[in-house]
């Protein structure tokens, strides 16, 4: 009986209880799933040779006969060796398989097999070793191009493409065609069927293109429908009102004037919530640009009209600084304002959940402890979320459904997104970009530097700081012989040995903290505290202090082993100095002699411009470095790269709003393919299509 796509892989031969639980882990546990999961490259088994004729060190197909029977040796205990003579018409040589005592059995001596591997030794004494053998009348794998998958424990790459071909040959013709007809005439797309057989198991080159193409142009046009369509039913969600109060209210009570770009995203703000209309809006703005203040004005706006308003931040440490900052500024108003992150406990937890619930304090600030379940709002009218690259749409989503009334949404970010990708990531969002830095605030110099300038640099430390200054030093780890931020195990510079190393025996002088993310909250907290009141001469860190920390007399920021960081990672943390009226630095210190990452690393010392970093960052890195694992909202694509495919985006992206305007909600019979393909997509965004 054939397969459809609903069957589960459990039904198919070889596939236990065991094996089941390995392929649930790769996400496959139906037909379907396992057709949706694309090879991560390929393996030319085309080339066909003879012993006499094959290359050396290039893997081929051979045609040859097991002249003897296998040999089985067993060297010591794990280690076994099956030896076999192997021949054909133009000579003989020897195949040697390790741990692979079955095979004494399986070949068969008279038998034929195509073997695929590298024929080595000389003239006289040609070998083989592990070559992959197949019976010459059950080829399946060799003789042509083999998909090559992720894999994990107890999945083999020959199994995983066994299930594949079985998969592709009973239902490539059951995937639903998502395109309609004339946009694959348009774009000479190819179809699902054939990009289906082609993607797994192409025939060649071309065919593999024509299947790449298709399905990548599928996915970006799916994505981007999916965007368009939440912002087209958040334009035309009814929001609350909200009355205006005089501007010049809120401005009374900053002890500082607001530059001429934060001056307009309040109007632009005004604009929104007045409207009638559901605020979706982006506030993007580099390090520094004042971003918080636009929070504090929507925050007074909000409770001027008798709602609340909640600020979700990413850390406890970016959460109690914008308490610091917001409670007494909006307390001069009458403005009642609360912390909740996970330090918060006992009664005085309980006090703030009650006064949520009975309206009592009109803005709330904290972590992810926001969206916990003990928290309710009497009035909640407006949801910020800060930092909003490390938070995803169904986290936005669930703060949101804290409110009885959808809330107006107010999203900030100092990790500047190039234009090319913000279009699709924020594309239910309006966008606005700080693009001023406040009056004052000089560009940071910055230096790359080798590991043969060290004595120098710690020279500059104790210059600054003999000046008044104070200095930030960040390490990608926190203890000896642990991953870096990045998940890579090298020999990188440790948090907890590098603060005692320059306490003891580089600055035994001066006074060196040290904080990072292993730490309590409290600890944390005490340590960051010193450092803001000048009692810390030098703060050893780990990127806790990327966002939010500010200390005005923080002049110097070294980054060691530079190179392990991406360039708007080390933007954010160039960030955390120049915020007083000192000349301020940052010192990027790299042992690597790769030319291409020391080039990279003096893209930062020619520019402050954090979208031109972020450009460059992008196009390095990709979006999945550049955003970190999954935390920048976007679905999970499976084929598309929205760097490498940007000329298929943009075809996809022009495309799909050319669709939309003639059926905004892919209402249409012949779209009901596509709008299944985009909820799939966004399957981890709720039921927001349903």
């Amino acid at each position: 009986m054939p397969l459809r796509l609903t069957d589960s892989l459990r039904t198919l031969p070889g596939v236990g209880p065991a094996r089941a639980g390995s392929l649930e882990k790769l996400g496959l546990q139906t037909v379907e799933d396992l057709l949706g999961y694309y090879p991560r490259s390929y393996e030319d088994r085309r080339l066909a040779a003879t012993i006499a004729s094959a290359p050396a060190d290039v893997p081929v197909c051979l045609t040859l006969m097991v002249a003897e029977e296998p040999r089985l040796s067993r060297i010591r205990k794990g280690l076994e060796l099956v030896k076999v003579r192997l021949v054909d018409d133009t000579g003989s040589l020897t195949a040697t398989f390790f741990n692979q005592s079955y095979l004494k059995n399986a070949l068969r001596e008279g038998e034929t097999y195509v073997c695929f591997g590298r024929v080595e030794g000389t003239s006289n004494r040609k070998q083989m070793t592990n070559p992959v053998c197949e019976r010459a009348d059950r080829v399946k794998y060799n003789g042509r191009i083999l998909p090559v998958y992720h894999l994990t424990h107890g999945i083999s790459n020959n199994f995983l493409a066994g299930l594949a071909l079985q998969c592709v040959e009973d239902c490539a013709g059951q995937v639903e065609e998502a395109l309609p007809h004339d946009l694959r005439q348009a774009h000479a797309l190819a179809t699902a069927e054939f990009a289906c057989r082609n993607i797994h198991f192409p025939k060649d080159e071309t065919t593999l293109e024509l299947a790449r193409r298709r399905l990548i142009f599928e996915e970006l046009f799916s994505l981007t429908c999916g965007m368009a369509l939440l912002r087209h039913r958040r334009d035309r969600a009814a929001g609350r009102t909200f009355h205006i109060p005089a501007v010049e209210d809120f401005l009374a009570l900053l002890p500082f004037h607001l530059t001429g770009a934060q001056r307009r995203v309040m109007e632009e703000m005004s604009a929104d919530l007045s409207s009638g209309v559901l605020m979706n809006r982006l506030v993007q703005g580099d390090v520094g640009s004042g971003k918080t203040m636009l929070a504090a004005y929507g925050a007074w706006v909000t409770a001027k009209n008798g709602c609340q308003c909640a600020l979700m931040a990413p850390t406890e440490l970016l959460a109690e600084q914008h308490y610091r900052s917001l409670a007494p500024l909006l307390g001069q108003a009458g403005l009642r304002v609360g912390l909740l992150t996970g330090a918060v406990k006992g009664k005085a937890r309980k006090e703030l959940y009650a006064a949520l619930e009975e309206g009592t304090m009109d803005l709330v600030i904290g972590t992810h402890a926001l969206i916990s379940e003990g928290v309710a709002f009497a009035n909640l009218g407006l949801v910020v979320t800060d930092e909003q690259h490390r938070f995803g749409v169904a986290q936005r989503a669930a703060l949101a459904a804290k409110a009885a009334v959808p809330p107006h949404v107010l999203v900030m970010s100092a990790t500047p997104i190039p234009r090319t990708l913000s279009l699709v990531i924020y594309g239910d969002l309006e966008v606005s970009v700080v693009d001023e830095l406040p009056p004052g605030r000089s560009p940071v110099a910055t230096y790359v530097v080798g590991e043969d300038k060290r004595q120098r640099m710690y020279n500059f430390v104790r210059k600054l700081v003999g000046e008044g200054r104070q200095v930030y030093m960040v390490c990608p780890a926190v203890e000896e012989g642990e991953d870096g931020e990045d998940g890579q195990s090298l020999d990188l510079k440790a948090a907890v040995s590098y603060s005692n190393t320059l306490q003891t025996q580089v600055f035994p002088d001066l006074r060196v903290g040290l904080v990072h993310g292993k730490m309590k909250s409290r600890e944390k907290e005490a340590v960051m505290t010193a450092f803001a009141a000048g009692d810390l001469d030098v703060l050893v860190s780990t990127t806790v202090i990327e966002v939010g920390v500010d200390v005005p007399n923080a002049a110097l920021m070294v980054v060691e082993n530079a190179d392990r960081f991406g360039l708007s990672q080390l933007h954010q943390l160039r960030g955390r100095v120049g915020r007083g009226k000192h000349q301020s630095y940052c010192v990027l210190v790299t042992a690597t002699r790769n030319p291409d990452s020391r080039e990279r690393l003096r893209v930062l010392s020619k520019t402050n411009d954090g979208f031109k970093i972020a450009e460059e960052d992008l196009r390095l890195r990709g979006p999945g470095d550049f955003f970190g694992e999954r935390q920048h909202g976007l679905p999970q694509l499976s084929i598309a790269d929205l760097t490498g495919d940007m000329r298929v985006l943009k075809q996809a992206q022009g495309a799909a709003e050319e669709l939309l305007r003639s059926d905004p909600d892919l209402s249409r019979p012949e779209h009901t393919g596509l709008l299944e393909r985009v909820r799939r997509l966004f399957a981890d965004h709720g039921d927001m299509f349903n």
